[in-house]
């Protein structure tokens, strides 16, 4: 039973019959005005010496107490990773994948991390196609979507190449907040309602006690200020800490894990979780303008798609619209929608299917860019580049007083994951399997072994060759979009880093995906472009009449989440800048 606060009683005391009656407070009354930067946005954080920016407080200081302690970067961000974990269970967890570049000032290198799972090795694709039955595609919920998670095998590769700190002293403050408790942060409590809410719809398909127990257990989502309380995560956190990544992937986590999993229905095996390790990639970068270059990691993750985006849009000059526009919303939204065409049909494991590295070609973006009709919008389909050679998420970023920038991403997919929750170890398994196409002729079709099409992608800014911006922006599809509308608020529009994450987005949905098979019919070819209250009214109307399928959407759910890290390369002071659609904070000293 829950009780209500004395503020609250009071405030019901005072104001006695109009609460429930009233207007929703926006329509009561306009947000105030600032002395300098748009109105509707705040003042970035600027500091020297460290900065952290993730979506919970508590996680972001948990961060830079890392650093005051001697940290690098990569320790706070491991630190706040584990604490999110805990803290943010709608969005990861270490039953996920991770995904992060890294800066290193001593090698002057940007370096990539794959830190994504892969499928049971002793099961095929005929076999897989049994367990399903009559459906077309692979569950969200359950056993058959789970992949191996990849993030405790990153954060050690990770630490091994990049850390200072002890792991046990990295993971020591979400083992302390998981025994102790922590209150819940708001936007939080509502996803949790949200996940019990679509779980319990689901539960007679898939065990979902463990997860009640861990989460739910007096039959509701916990509510903002609330103490939470994950006593199986600090045990298993601690164990990792104190024995190491064996301890996960080869030792008696992995017995638990495997023992659970199989009791599911599911083919891993203890040799699968053993035989996992993470990948060490390179970036790739795409020059946009004005010395702005923007870097994300390539397949299996849909990086590459903002960089397409930046090769397509850099052919026309967007500031010459406002922002608003119903023209630069229309270059974007085509860009977008060019790009995930080849998204669908080219972006897989790339050791099972390489990837056309001509998609990155300044080339193949102007033969993109030139079939965007300017006055309407059009029906696309992927592109032919030459073969040359071989979601609900969090992200965070760290950067310390060396210099060291780490941009790292890290999910469970489809909400807190596909409601499985191992006996006793107090996090959910994620359902990354999803992302699979179950089409044996397709780049992306589920294989032994395989990894899966990945939404997670951390990103990275050079200006005039120099280190300079971390940058990410949670949620599915949204991702790569919400990287070059960010990149283009700052870039064309001037906006300082908090005001280019505040600004109205949009979220272009639909199209090809990279479930289908390649020769079957799409169910929505163009799409539906959701924007944010903050698009004109006239430019929607406007975008309508070109051919566009518009929907305003006033919650901030669908649009993402943001943090980012500049540092200027002359001084080193840094910049940071948090998502207002989420709880978080960026803060530095």
């Amino acid at each position: 039973m829950r009780f209500l606060t004395a503020a609250a009683i009071l405030a019901l005391i005072a104001h006695p019959a109009t609460a429930q009656d009233a207007k929703p407070i926006e329509e009561q009354i306009g947000g105030g005005g600032r002395p300098v930067g748009a109105n509707w946005s705040r003042s970035p954080v600027i500091a020297e010496n460290g900065m952290a920016a993730t979506a919970h407080p508590l996680a972001t200081q948990v961060a830079l107490d890392t650093l005051k302690a001697g940290g690098s970067a990569v320790d706070a961000a491991i630190a706040a990773n584990a604490a999110l974990g805990l803290m943010e269970p709608t969005g990861n967890g270490i039953g996920g994948d991770l995904f992060a570049i890294v800066w290193d000032p001593k090698t002057e290198k940007l370096y990539g991390l794959n830190g994504s799972g892969r499928s049971p090795r002793g099961q095929t694709l005929t076999q897989l196609k049994e367990k399903l039955g009559d459906a077309t595609s692979i569950p969200a919920y359950g056993p058959l979507p789970v992949t191996i998670p990849g993030t405790v095998d990153a954060w050690f590769a990770l630490h091994e190449r990049f850390g200072k700190r002890p792991m046990a002293d990295n993971l020591a403050p979400t083992v302390r907040y998981a025994r102790e408790g922590h209150p819940v942060a708001p936007v939080i409590a509502m996803y949790l309602e949200r996940s019990l809410a679509a779980y319990s719809r689901r539960e007679d398909d898939f065990d979902f006690s463990n997860a009640r127990q861990v989460w739910f257990a007096d039959g509701s989502a916990p509510e903002a200020g609330e103490m939470f309380r994950n006593p199986d995560l600090a045990n298993t956190l601690e164990t990792i800490g104190r024995e190491g990544r064996d301890a996960f992937y080869d030792g008696a986590l992995t017995e638990t894990m495997v023992d659970y999993l199989q009791r599911q229905g599911s083919a891993f095996t203890r040799a699968d979780f053993a035989a996992h390790d993470s990948e060490w990639v390179d970036p790739a970068c795409a020059i946009y303008r004005d010395g702005f270059e923007l870097c994300e990691l390539p397949p299996n993750s849909q990086g590459f798609a903002a960089l397409q985006m930046v090769n397509i849009l850099k052919n026309v000059d967007l500031a010459q619209w406002e922002r608003g526009s119903p023209e630069a919303m229309h270059y974007m939204t085509e860009a977008k929608r060019l790009a995930y065409e080849d998204v669908a049909r080219f972006y897989a494991d790339p050791d099972f299917s390489p990837t056309p590295m001509d998609l990155l070609s300044e080339r193949y973006g102007r033969e993109r860019f030139a079939l965007i009709d300017p006055a309407k919008a059009t029906a696309y389909g992927p592109g032919e580049p030459k073969l040359e050679g071989e979601g609900d998420t969090t992200y965070l970023t760290v950067v310390d007083g060396d210099g060291m920038m780490v941009s790292l991403i890290q999910s469970n997919y489809r909400g807190m994951g596909g409601g499985l929750v191992p006996d006793g170890l107090g996090f959910m398994f994620q359902d990354r399997g999803e992302l699979y196409s179950l089409d044996p002729a397709h780049p992306n079709a589920y294989e032994p072994g395989k990894r899966p099409f990945q939404t997670i992608i951390p990103a990275f800014v050079k200006k005039d060759g120099a280190p300079y911006m971390t940058l990410g922006l949670m949620g599915g599809g949204m991702q790569p979009q919400g990287h070059v509308q960010v990149l283009v608020n700052i870039v064309d529009y001037g906006m300082n880093l908090q005001e280019a994450g505040d600004a109205a987005r949009f979220n272009h949905d639909g199209g090809r995906q990279p479930t289908d098979t390649l020769d079957g019919e799409i169910e929505d070819p163009m799409g539906t472009l959701y924007v944010e209250p903050g698009i004109p009214a006239a430019t929607i109307e406007r975008l309508r009449g070109m051919g566009h399928k518009v929907e305003v959407v006033d919650n901030g759910i669908m649009f993402g989440g943001y943090q980012a890290i500049a540092r200027d390369p002359e001084t080193g002071v840094l910049t940071g800048a948090t998502e207002m659609r989420k709880d978080g904070q960026a803060s530095g000293y």
